[in-house]
């Protein structure tokens, strides 16, 4: 398990919500999340081996080799079964079968890969170019180079597959200048680095500019696949949007954020992906837990790749300063669609979205109509989507303000995350958070839609949607989220369809004997459908995370399980 900060379990506290139509919305549609549809789940149990897809994918360096630490033929080489050794060679022809298809694809030197920089080109800058911090006006970025001191950078990690995105030879991390040029001390031939003017939402309360204070995106190219992707160097040093900060990262936060962006990859989850990992050779002052006692770390830059790093804030901050900036709002979600949703420029009316608002009114939203609509709805969907998925795995992203949150629905801006241990729906990774606990595990959904709110509202404001597709967005959200957790913890038990009294008592039980969010659904695996099981023999197969628990507790997971097998039955039944 990734690790992460603890925290002691308090009572949970529910955030605050303002907007009048996310209450109605909030009540309407999210209400059962505590009840019929609880938002509590681990892992995948039908997910491939994280370890094994990761081992595969990403190298570090120097220590242990990925073989030694990953390799999936290590653990089935102690195994003389035949089963066991088709199941290696079934693994070796799926590798040989990717690899044919990445053949035939040109791989580039960094000096040649096929920069676009869209961004840069189509949309306002600022006018200056130094790093002083100031209110960057009338702008969506600042021109600015990286200027974090280096002392013989060294490499410490890298992924092949992120380089195969970029069409990016992976014989070029053996470069010799590889170090230099991505902790930003040598110029990356071809790249336009800038960094971005956004605002967004803390805690709940408006706070004006962030924008990108200590990350510098090198620039944005295009692969072989036409796919577009921005490079981008975190702790790369000072820009005119790091207020009092120094911009620069230290190793332990930028491993956290390597490692965990390639895992959830490799979960299915959609994140920003790390191509490596640079350390600075040089210091950096950090107070790692708050307590007045800063201590020196050593300094590190990781380069984060994603298909955009526009958040809900690049789009708020320009509509929170007035009528003179609304047009920018207008020019970045069009930059948004063309680039990156453009399937919905190309809708038409014959594809018939059009869909009741289920409103007193009767009124109709007709998503062909208006493409922004359509766009703030495909956002609310897959923002939706993602938290469920978050949901899935146990993920607690910690600072869920509106300038994490991605248009695109990514997992952005690995800070202070975690995943969930001991089942606690109060956990936080954030000790920032602990007071209030407004971004816990149990909250992630209702602020999810919280935030689609502020999104919508800056679309209104705008005047690229109206109030109706606003609502609709949000009740969007809501559907879709249902939609999607109901699907996962269905997939979870094995069941064909979703049980919402089964798995209501299943996350109860949970709660109360605080049990490991993960390894329970593995060991739930061992539970055989077999009604003549004695009873005191129900548990033994969970009798690894079930530690400590009392005659009227036991007596309860007793009932829970007997009800589990029961449905399996009946799905088995059914499915002759």
């Amino acid at each position: 398990m990734l690790s992460h900060l603890s925290s002691a379990s308090l009572p949970l506290k529910p955030s605050t919500v303002t907007a009048t139509a996310f209450l109605r919305l909030s009540s309407r549609n999210l209400r059962l999340f505590s009840s019929s549809c609880p938002i509590f789940s681990p892992f995948f149990r039908s997910r491939p081996s994280l370890s094994s897809k990761l081992s595969r994918s990403f190298h570090f360096r120097p220590g242990v080799s990925s073989e030694s630490a990953f390799s999936p033929s290590r653990s089935m080489e102690a195994s003389p079964s035949a089963d066991a050794a088709a199941t290696v060679e079934s693994l070796a022809e799926g590798l040989r079968n990717q690899r044919l298809g990445s053949e035939n694809r040109v791989l580039s030197r960094l000096e040649d890969l096929n920069w676009d920089h869209s961004f840069v080109h189509e949309l306002p800058g600022d006018p200056r170019t130094d790093p002083i911090p100031r209110q960057v006006l009338h702008a969506c970025y600042t021109k600015i180079s990286p200027s974090a001191e280096v002392e013989n950078p060294q490499l410490v990690a890298w992924s092949e597959s992120v380089a195969e995105l970029l069409d990016l030879d992976p014989k070029e991390f053996e470069r010799p200048d590889f170090p230099l040029i991505f902790s930003g001390a040598s110029l990356l031939v071809g790249g336009l680095p800038y960094a971005q003017c956004y605002g967004g939402h803390q805690f709940g309360m408006w706070a004006g500019q962030l924008g990108d204070g200590r990350a510098i995106t090198l620039g944005e190219l295009l692969n072989s696949k036409s796919e577009r992707w921005e490079l981008q160097l975190k702790g790369a040093g000072r820009t005119p949007y790091s207020r009092f900060a120094d911009g620069l990262a230290v190793l332990r936060s930028s491993i956290r954020e390597f490692l965990c962006s390639e895992a959830m990859h490799s979960l299915g989850i959609p994140t920003t992906r790390a191509l490596c990992l640079v350390t600075t050779g040089k210091y950096v002052t950090r107070d790692m837990f708050y307590d007045g006692n800063p201590k020196e770390e050593p300094g590190a830059i990781v380069c984060r790749v994603a298909q955009s790093f526009l958040r809900f804030g690049s789009y708020q901050i320009h509509a929170a300063r007035g009528k003179e900036d609304l047009g920018i709002v207008r020019a970045l979600a069009d930059y948004a669609i063309r680039h990156h949703f453009p399937h919905i420029e190309n809708m038409t009316r014959s594809e018939g979205l059009s869909f009741s608002t289920g409103e007193q009114d009767e009124s109709i939203v007709d998503l062909t109509s208006n493409k922004y609509a359509a766009w703030s709805v495909e956002v609310a969907e897959r923002t939706a989507s993602l938290v469920a998925s978050w949901q899935g795995v146990g993920f607690t992203h910690g600072v869920l303000n509106t300038d994490n949150m991605s248009v695109l629905g990514l997992t952005i801006d690995y800070g202070p995350f975690g995943f969930l241990d001991a089942f606690d729906p109060s956990y936080t990774p954030n000790t920032t958070d602990l007071p209030g606990r407004r971004y816990c595990f149990a909250n992630q959904p209702d602020i999810g839609l919280w935030n689609i709110a502020q999104f919508t509202s800056t679309l209104t404001s705008a005047e690229l949607i109206n109030d109706k597709e606003a609502n609709y967005a949000m009740e969007r959200y809501g559907t879709k989220f249902m939609d999607e957790y109901q699907a996962i913890m269905t997939r979870k038990l094995g069941l064909p369809k979703y049980n919402k009294q089964l798995i209501s008592k299943l996350l109860n039980n949970m709660a109360v004997d605080k049990v490991d969010y993960t390894n329970f659904f593995r060991l739930l695996s061992n539970i055989k459908a077999d009604p003549m099981i004695p009873q005191d023999e129900l548990l033994t197969p969970l009798k690894a995370v079930l530690l400590d628990i009392g005659k009227e507790r036991k007596e309860s997971w007793i009932s829970w399980v007997q009800s589990y097998i029961q449905e399996v039955l009946i799905t088995m039944l059914f499915a002759v």
